[in-house]
């Protein structure tokens, strides 16, 4: 197959809360033309980022066994070859990875895989960064130092969440880690995507120079063993003058360690999807959309985060849920 022949494939990464699926709702919603099929990885047994995806018209493909670099390199794989058997519904195709993968292996995927490597061509690795919580994360998260060697293009996102001088140390410390890569600023990923998607920007050279073994080798990575996730979830619909003053205490006191907090509400009372998003103590909440007539009214959070006290999470959780005798003291 010609090059020009071949699907351009994105790879968007970027460490725990950055904004990867902000960016990704963006490419879907935004009218530039193209079709885009979809691959999501998460992190985690309860999955929620397929179901954060807006409504679109693209196939979108969830993988939450495992970590992406990982143990599902292989469904990967199978997805990419099944989606050739349709590829005139589709230009380019997009993975997001988890927060915690490191990038790598899922470069060297559409080199080493003699298939995958004769109809797909790798054009990007963009890496979202956290201006306001990179600084705190870099020297413990090996992960977030991997995803910013090896993009080609990264998003330096939530500027407006720092000063002049925050923002300056940031991408100081990035220009450490990559010299080459082209840096784009944005709030809430606002950024236009023709700098961000369709560059052309994978430089194979520029990862052998930093990994020589890229394409002889599989890839070893290893999760921080400290970094764990949990999911609870209710049919129940639950009370929201008890659950949003519980996540506030969530985020208060076990904050630090609370890398990433994702949830689908179901409010009593409430027709719509109440979707809220957090990073240590940052919290976000917003209706998303009405819940649809055969859609079951399912609320799920995902906690991902170091040494979280899992069963006073959960006992809080359950006092949560609507027609619960409200909590002692």
């Amino acid at each position: 197959m010609n090059a020009i022949d071949k699907i351009p494939v994105t790879v968007l990464t970027g460490y725990l809360g950055a904004g990867k699926t902000t960016l990704l709702n963006r490419i879907l919603t935004e009218d530039h033309g193209k079709r885009y099929a979809v691959i999501v990885n998460e992190f985690g047994d309860v999955g929620i980022d397929n179901d954060l995806i807006v409504d679109a018209d693209e196939e979108v493909f969830e993988m939450n066994n495992g970590c992406i670099c990982c143990t599902v390199r292989g469904d990967l794989i199978r997805i990419i070859d099944g989606l050739m058997k349709r590829r005139n519904r589709f230009d380019a195709i997009l993975v997001e990875t988890t927060g915690l993968a490191d990038p790598a292996p899922v470069a060297q995927t559409f080199f080493v895989d003699e298939d995958v490597q004769s109809k797909t061509k790798l054009d990007a690795i963009v890496t979202v960064v956290d201006a306001k919580h990179l600084m705190g994360e870099i020297d413990t998260a090996h992960e977030a130092q991997e995803q910013l060697a090896f993009a080609d293009i990264i998003l330096l996102n939530k500027i407006d969440l720092v000063s002049e001088q925050e923002l300056a140390e940031v991408e100081a410390r990035i220009r450490r880690i990559n010299p080459t890569a082209v840096i784009r600023k944005s709030e809430r990923c606002q950024v236009p995507l023709d700098q961000v998607i369709g560059r052309n920007a994978f430089d194979l050279d520029r990862v052998l120079e930093l990994e020589p073994d890229f394409l002889e080798h599989f890839h070893d990575h290893e999760h921080d063993d400290h970094v764990s996730s949990f999911s609870l979830t209710s049919d129940a619909p639950l009370s929201p003058e008890r659950f949003f003053p519980w996540i506030q205490g969530v985020a208060q006191h076990f904050g630090m360690d609370m890398l990433r907090m994702k949830g689908i509400i179901a409010f009593e009372g409430d027709d719509d999807r109440y979707v809220m998003q957090g990073v240590h103590m940052l919290l976000e909440g917003n209706h998303q959309r009405p819940w649809k007539p055969d859609e079951t009214r399912l609320t799920r959070v995902v906690f991902i985060g170091r040494n979280l006290p899992r069963a006073i999470i959960e006992n809080g959780f359950a006092r949560c849920i609507a027609g619960e005798k409200s909590p002692k003291g």
